[in-house]
């Protein structure tokens, strides 16, 4: 079975590459546990490090590294140009900050549930959503919620009161987790509403609009307690491998 395997990576080199189709990318050559998605159309570059059924890469627009299937090497095509990542303003992003938000809306519309590791749909992490709903409009930003908390421009208010969400804007990304990582992100959609895919053991598996108060339902009051503070996003993620 591993020469079967070996076989599509004969001319597999340590290089960029663009995906022909929506890819699975793994934690461990073990791919077992997804850690995150390649839509087609991406890019990724291949190291020298192979397993007996995995080989690591890097996704080229966030720097955001794991394991492809060698069974998958075949859904490969060496780039012909590298990929650059396109430059916004802040005042280019609020303007696009509405579709931003009409996507997350429309991927509520599907049937969908959480998926650990999920950014290409319908079926996303919190994250992945976060990420894919800003990618549509080609505003990239980095992968995980506690990185994407560290990318955006920090909202210092009191949250505990009504002024302090009044500082919100739509399009703002709100953190959640514990005082050491933000484990958990959603899109402030206004009011203090805000859109999000969570799990199934806070009350919910997929994507909803929950709200910040403790005077909310089950997954608004769950999340509300480990509320850690909000971002702007103010500029697209500039990878930084080459």
């Amino acid at each position: 079975m591993v020469s079967n395997l070996k076989s599509p990576i004969q001319n597999l080199q340590a290089a960029e590459y663009d995906c022909l189709a929506d890819l699975n990318i793994y934690d461990s050559a073990e791919c077992t546990r997804l850690a995150t998605q390649a839509s087609v159309g991406r890019h990724l570059r291949v190291t020298s490090n192979y397993q007996d059924a995995a080989v690591e890469v890097y996704l080229c627009e966030d720097d955001y590294p794991g394991w492809l299937s060698l069974a998958d090497v075949s859904l490969l095509q060496r780039a012909t140009l590298p990929y650059r990542a396109a430059i916004f303003s802040e005042s280019e992003i609020k303007k696009l900050l509405p579709k931003v938000i009409a996507f997350t809306h429309k991927a509520m519309q599907q049937s969908n549930y959480y998926l650990w590791g999920g950014t290409v749909g319908p079926n996303y992490d919190c994250s992945g959503l976060m990420q894919a709903a800003f990618v549509s409009v080609g505003i990239w930003l980095p992968r995980d919620a506690y990185q994407q908390e560290a990318f955006t421009q920090p909202i210092a208010f009191p949250f505990r009161v009504a002024e302090g969400i009044a500082q919100l804007e739509p399009g703002d990304l709100i953190f959640f987790g514990t005082p050491q990582k933000a484990t958990h992100v959603g899109l402030h959609l206004g009011d203090g509403y805000y859109i999000h895919s969570s799990g199934k053991d806070k009350g919910r598996n997929g994507i909803g609009i929950d709200r910040l108060t403790e005077q909310g339902d089950e997954v608004s009051r769950s999340y509300y307690q480990q509320l850690r503070g909000a971002g702007r996003v103010v500029k697209s993620y500039e990878p930084q491998r080459r």
